[in-house]
Protein backbone atom coordinates (compact mmCIF):
# COMPACT_ATOMS: atom_id res chain seq x y z
CA UNK A 1 0.00 0.00 0.00
CA UNK A 2 1.22 3.57 -0.37
CA UNK A 3 0.61 5.78 2.01
CA UNK A 4 -1.51 8.02 -0.36
CA UNK A 5 -4.17 5.42 -1.17
CA UNK A 6 -7.26 6.42 0.00
CA UNK A 7 -8.82 3.60 2.95
CA UNK A 8 -12.56 5.48 2.49
CA UNK A 9 -14.80 7.89 1.00
CA UNK A 10 -18.31 9.22 0.55
CA UNK A 11 -19.31 10.33 -3.06
CA UNK A 12 -22.27 12.11 -4.57
CA UNK A 13 -24.44 9.01 -5.03
CA UNK A 14 -23.63 8.28 -1.21
CA UNK A 15 -25.10 11.70 -0.02
CA UNK A 16 -28.18 11.34 -3.00
CA UNK A 17 -28.80 7.76 -1.62
CA UNK A 18 -29.15 8.69 1.75
CA UNK A 19 -31.47 11.77 0.54
CA UNK A 20 -33.28 9.44 -0.88
CA UNK A 21 -33.78 6.56 1.90
CA UNK A 22 -34.32 9.32 4.49
CA UNK A 23 -36.40 12.38 2.45
CA UNK A 24 -37.52 11.09 -0.29
CA UNK A 25 -36.00 13.22 -3.02
CA UNK A 26 -32.42 14.21 -5.01
CA UNK A 27 -30.58 17.15 -3.44
CA UNK A 28 -30.39 20.04 -5.96
CA UNK A 29 -26.40 21.27 -6.63
CA UNK A 30 -26.53 23.52 -3.86
CA UNK A 31 -27.74 21.88 -0.99
CA UNK A 32 -24.71 18.56 -2.06
CA UNK A 33 -22.43 21.45 -1.95
CA UNK A 34 -23.79 22.56 1.48
CA UNK A 35 -23.37 18.67 2.71
CA UNK A 36 -19.82 18.46 1.50
CA UNK A 37 -18.70 21.59 3.46
CA UNK A 38 -20.53 20.43 6.77
CA UNK A 39 -19.57 16.58 6.53
CA UNK A 40 -15.64 17.55 7.91
CA UNK A 41 -17.54 19.30 10.79
CA UNK A 42 -19.78 16.38 11.89
CA UNK A 43 -17.22 13.40 10.98
CA UNK A 44 -14.94 13.22 13.78
CA UNK A 45 -12.64 11.40 11.86
CA UNK A 46 -9.26 10.81 14.00
CA UNK A 47 -11.72 8.84 16.68
CA UNK A 48 -12.93 6.96 14.12
CA UNK A 49 -9.46 6.28 13.09
CA UNK A 50 -8.41 5.55 16.45
CA UNK A 51 -11.44 3.00 17.31
CA UNK A 52 -10.92 1.27 14.42
CA UNK A 53 -6.94 0.97 14.89
CA UNK A 54 -7.83 0.01 18.74
CA UNK A 55 -9.97 -3.09 17.60
CA UNK A 56 -7.39 -3.65 14.85
CA UNK A 57 -4.87 -3.87 17.69
CA UNK A 58 -7.23 -6.10 20.35
CA UNK A 59 -8.10 -8.50 17.40
CA UNK A 60 -4.65 -9.19 16.78
CA UNK A 61 -3.62 -9.64 19.86
CA UNK A 62 -6.49 -11.89 21.05
CA UNK A 63 -5.98 -14.34 18.14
Amino acid sequence: MRRTDILYSINIQDVQYVAMCEYNRQLNREEVKSVEDKLGKYIDWYEIVNFAIAEAICKKNTS
